[in-house]
């Protein structure tokens, strides 16, 4: 996880000193420039931002849409659900599990899709539990609350624009727009803001 912090702190700095400005062309003053359907195969963002901006790739959200993916693709192939009920936790069963799966507040991923964002898939993390598990029985309790811990990550959001600078959008054409975003990406376990 050090390395994204690393990445998210590198950010916004490094998109901010290019020369000539990332998001738009020197004669427009910081706009977003408006690409052509033809200047972007595929829907994709244009190769100069991902090029010149941060390499997505290595931050966490971004990481595990890959091994997500392939795990989804084989529990499917085997006709497994996908974990969604807080679990039992046997330390004997565990102590080779990843982190999420060892914590007294569990969590697992979800990949979220968006078209209109890059990068346009990332992992969300959710509590498998209300509560948190009690280490010494291994089951749900009340006594503490699971919440989810998020991070922000700074993404391009695409949106439909003028060629011609004024009147309704173009057809296909669409500006980036810098934007964070809170990414959840782990539970941890809390007091309850009252007592039951």
């Amino acid at each position: 996880m050090f390395p994204s912090l690393l990445l998210l702190t590198w950010l916004p700095t490094s998109l901010a000193h290019h020369d000539p400005p990332l998001w738009g062309d020197p004669h427009t003053h910081g706009t977003p420039r408006c690409y052509s359907a033809e200047e972007l195969p595929l829907g994709q963002a244009p190769r100069h931002l991902l090029a010149r901006g941060a390499k997505w790739e290595q931050a966490l959200p971004v990481a595990l849409v890959s091994s997500l993916e392939a795990a989804g693709h084989r529990r499917r192939h085997e006709g497994r659900p996908a974990e969604t009920q807080c679990p039992v936790l046997r330390p004997e069963e565990v102590l080779e599990a990843d982190t999420h799966q060892r914590s007294i507040s569990p969590w697992t991923y979800r990949v979220d899709t968006d078209e209109d964002r890059y990068p346009r898939k990332l992992a969300f993390a959710e509590c498998l539990c209300g509560g948190c598990i009690d280490a010494r029985t291994g089951r749900e309790t009340a006594a503490l609350n699971s919440v989810r811990l998020s991070q922000s990550l700074l993404v391009l959001r695409r949106r439909p624009c003028s060629l011609d600078g004024a009147g309704a959008p173009t057809p296909g054409a669409f500006a980036f727009h810098a934007e964070f975003i809170r990414v959840p990406v782990g539970c941890t376990c809390v007091l309850p803001r009252s007592a039951r």
